[in-house]
């Protein structure tokens, strides 16, 4: 396999799988992040820029398959500049250095006033696993404030898509995502002293959860953080590995 730069940034311009083609199968060597870029047609065009990170050791054999884990930025990292991303979160960590046994991929929303399109999220799992060897059964999610909020919201309409999910400092819908995600394995994060999204926007979820006696629901809370939970959440190992112990609902070993 032809080795490049680990640091070396790629522009690779992703065309949407449709119904009749899949996507052909990446043959360069991993990068730390690579930026992407998914066309959507939607009501309109939508253009979705991601952040892609393959794992050490990444193989195109179709054999091998990979996990995935997706996260979504905060608001303030909104935009069409892919640098803001390394502000926070897994990207942060993926170009300090960080290395990850999982393929990451960290989409951009254009407009924090419009917060995640879940239907633009769900075309880009689509190209995702079309184009990489990724596990379609172990796909994660996870994303902090905004992100958080998506988090809560995409798990809530498709929780068939992941294995688990870790939304932190966000909230959704309680009675709503508690019925739909109830088979779903949670743990959710939140800074106590957060006054920027209240604690109570994740408990009123966790709650409802439990009250429908949802086998899988973890909660964390920091005592002595506010908004700013994910530094804590994500610098935890035992996050990563708990993520990576479960199979989608139904799946085989």
């Amino acid at each position: 396999m032809m080795q490049t730069p680990s640091l070396l940034l790629c522009l690779l311009s992703a065309a949407l799988v449709m119904a009749q083609g899949a996507g052909a199968q990446t043959s360069a060597t991993p990068e730390r992040l690579s930026p992407q870029v998914l066309d959507v047609q939607v009501t309109h065009p939508v253009r979705a820029a991601y952040w892609l990170s393959l794992p050490k050791g990444y193989s195109v054999d179709p054999a091998q398959k990979w996990p995935l884990v997706i996260f979504l930025h905060g608001a303030g990292e909104s935009g069409n500049d892919l640098e803001m991303l390394k502000k926070h979160g897994l990207p942060k960590l993926i170009a300090e250095g960080k290395e990850f046994p999982f393929v990451v991929v960290a989409p951009q929303a254009p407009d924090a006033r419009k917060r995640w399109n879940v239907e633009v999220l769900n075309r880009l799992l689509d190209e995702v696993l079309a184009r990489h060897n990724v596990d379609p059964d172990r796909v994660y999610l996870t994303g902090l404030s905004m992100g958080g909020f998506g988090t809560w919201a995409w798990a809530t309409e498709n929780p068939e898509r992941f294995a688990a999910v870790a939304p932190i400092a966000g909230g959704g819908v309680a009675h709503y995502a508690a019925r739909h995600m109830k088979n779903l394995p949670i743990w959710a994060f939140h800074g106590e002293k957060d006054t920027v999204v209240l604690p109570q926007e994740t408990f009123n979820v966790v709650n409802a959860l439990t009250r429908l006696g949802a086998p899988e629901v973890r909660l964390t809370v920091y005592p002595e953080a506010a908004h700013d939970a994910w530094t804590q959440a994500y610098d935890t190992q035992a996050l990563y590995t708990w993520l990576l112990s479960h199979r989608r609902a139904g799946s085989k070993p």
